[in-house]
């Protein structure tokens, strides 16, 4: 099972119920002007209101991180991917509300090709001014993630948003020559030519999805708002609907002891 990420800005946002410990964050508008927001020292994000200040704490807190892993690889000689950053930071950050926390307590490894797009980016930048010599490797990670593909029985891609997640988990199935399943959630159209607004026909030209493949589907709509219902009508049916059957088996073999 694996979980993707586009960037380093989308790396932070399932850092941020962690760092809501540190300073909340607020809901604002989307109308709200930017230069009063610059002169307030507030940064929007749509209708999310971050003030600089939680950026510092997160610095700070990324920078006793980054620190840990330099002198890791110093003393020990270990090479840092960014699904490895990911899962330390998973590790580190303690709040069960982050999805970071998660992956990293099941193993589950965080692809971000664009790590350093972002905060993240940036702390990495500030740090290598004040420790040179950080050393972060892309290929261990496209290594992964293609092999995964490439050996995989089957593949399956649900792909909430576009750009480079899009393209990036596309591409490594185009190893395998093709997903078997695919599922697109996003707002964006074709007509424009961009690798959002790509229809799954496009990546079966590509062999990103297999010729033969089970009705591949693109949905348009806003991700956050349609994949709950999905993941209810379907994942989590699906566990529920087991836990039931476990429950249920169970009682009936405590009335079959009870009898006997």
């Amino acid at each position: 099972c694996y979980y993707f990420l586009s960037s380093g800005i989308n790396a932070e946002w399932p850092l941020r119920p962690g760092m809501k410990f540190l300073a909340d964050h607020q809901i604002g508008s989307f109308d709200f002007q930017g230069k009063t927001l610059r002169e307030k020292g507030l940064n929007r994000i749509g209708n999310l209101i971050v003030p600089n200040l939680n950026y510092s704490l997160f610095e700070e807190w990324c920078v006793k991180i980054l620190d840990e892993m330099h002198t890791e690889q110093e003393e020990k000689g270990v090479i840092w991917s960014p699904s490895k950053m990911i899962k330390r930071m998973g590790d580190r950050i303690n709040n069960e509300e982050s999805v970071l926390y998660w992956a990293a307590k099941n193993n589950i490894p965080i692809f971000c090709p664009a790590i350093i797009d972002g905060a993240i980016g940036d702390v990495i930048f500030l740090q290598s001014y004040r420790r040179e010599g950080f050393i972060m490797d892309l290929a261990q990670d496209i290594r992964l993630l293609n092999t995964s593909a490439m050996y995989a029985q089957k593949s399956g891609m649900l792909i909430l948003g576009g750009g480079v997640i899009k393209h990036h988990i596309a591409n490594a199935n185009l190893m395998r020559n093709g997903a078997d399943f695919s599922v697109y959630i996003n707002t964006a159209q074709p007509f424009d030519g961009s690798d959002a607004g790509a229809t799954p026909d496009e990546a079966v030209s590509w062999g990103k999805i297999r010729a033969n493949s089970k009705e591949p589907v693109k949905i348009y709509c806003e991700a956050t708002l349609i994949f709950p219902l999905l993941v209810a009508q379907t994942f989590a049916k699906h566990v529920f609907g087991r836990k039931k059957d476990a429950k249920k088996e169970g009682n009936e073999n405590e009335r079959v002891e009870n009898v006997e």
